[in-house]
């Protein structure tokens, strides 16, 4: 379910959509607020950092928990995550030669392959699990808005080119809550995007960020696959399809067909053969994110090639050296 286009009206002209919707967003933000007041359940005694962020859908979170783990390399870092649309009620920890993407989402078995990584929709549960396997430094993915758990550093991300959208909260905007409230808990905020996508996001939500805020861009992974006139038929079922249909262009590649998928939808064998048949008839290659890739049925994962993003920070140090101070 693609998201409503009035959520990315400009924040001074948010639309009658967003008016006739404001009581029930000042239901939902107030239901927020009362719930990040709870006192944590659990005080672990590792630094805990949480991946999270203001808005619902992609705005870049698993990149950065990838990013964090390459920092962090060496340093006994676990990934605790709720595993959106897995089935496993947890808490357990991912086994990548066990479990699929329907056991645990797809995620968690995408940071599986970075590190030690625990679903546990109870996140109090999975933070104490992952310190008694022998963590030093939890990473919390999507837990912004979860108290359950003390935090030794907030990183709020977020898409630099959409923003905080209309900055109303749902159903009235994209927001889980309000931007100042967000930002209140936040140590530090990350904005993801292109040079142009910054200087937007600096002009219309600049004045709004308190804290420390880094930038850094998605970056195709080289695969040694040259791409360049190659005919191929995109599809991704993550938060905003058309950014890795914007990947797939930048390569060089001839996108003739893009299917925008919802977020986490499972792909069926019946929609893999659709897929698999207007490739062939268009005499395309069929591409899609690492993390569709992961919920490739068995049969399709040799006929499906992925590309694979990674975050390149502009300024990795202040991160290197907050993570240095917690880690020391």
């Amino acid at each position: 379910m693609r998201p409503p286009s009035f959520w990315q009206n400009p924040a001074a002209a948010p639309g009658w959509q967003a008016l006739a919707l404001a009581p029930l967003s000042a239901l939902y933000a107030a239901g927020t607020a009362r719930r990040v007041k709870r006192a944590p359940v659990f005080s672990p005694k590792v630094p805990v950092v949480s991946v999270g962020n203001l808005n619902v859908g992609g705005t870049g979170k698993t990149p950065t928990v990838i990013a964090l783990t390459e920092l962090l390399a060496g340093r006994d870092v676990h990934i605790v995550s709720r595993g959106y649309g897995g089935r496993a009620p947890g808490p357990l920890k991912v086994d990548l030669a066990r479990h699929t993407a329907e056991d645990v989402g797809d995620e968690p078995l995408l940071l599986a392959a970075f590190a030690p990584t625990w679903v546990s929709p109870d996140r109090a549960a999975g933070v104490a699990l992952a310190e008694d396997a022998g963590a030093k430094i939890i990473l919390l993915d999507d837990a912004h808005q979860n108290p359950a758990v003390p935090k030794a550093l907030s990183l709020v991300v977020v898409d630099a080119q959409r923003g905080f959208g209309n900055g109303r909260v749902l159903p009235a905007g994209p927001l889980r809550e309000p931007v100042a409230a967000g930002l209140a808990r936040a140590d530090m905020v990350l904005s993801i995007g292109d040079a142009a996508a910054q200087s937007a996001f600096e002009q219309a939500w600049g004045s709004a960020i308190h804290v420390p805020r880094l930038t850094g861009a998605l970056e195709l992974l080289p695969t040694g696959m040259d791409w360049n006139g190659q005919d191929v038929l995109a599809f991704a079922g993550i938060g905003h399809p058309e950014k890795f249909f914007q990947t797939v262009r930048a390569t060089g590649a001839n996108l003739l067909r893009a299917e925008a998928l919802d977020d986490h939808q499972p792909l069926t064998d019946a929609l893999m053969k659709r897929l698999e048949i207007e490739a062939a008839a268009l005499g395309a290659q069929l591409v899609t994110t690492e993390k569709d890739a992961v919920r490739l049925p068995p049969s399709f994962r040799q006929k499906v090639l992925a590309l694979p993003v990674r975050l390149k920070l502009n300024e990795p140090e202040v991160l290197t050296d907050r993570l240095a101070q917690l880690t020391a």
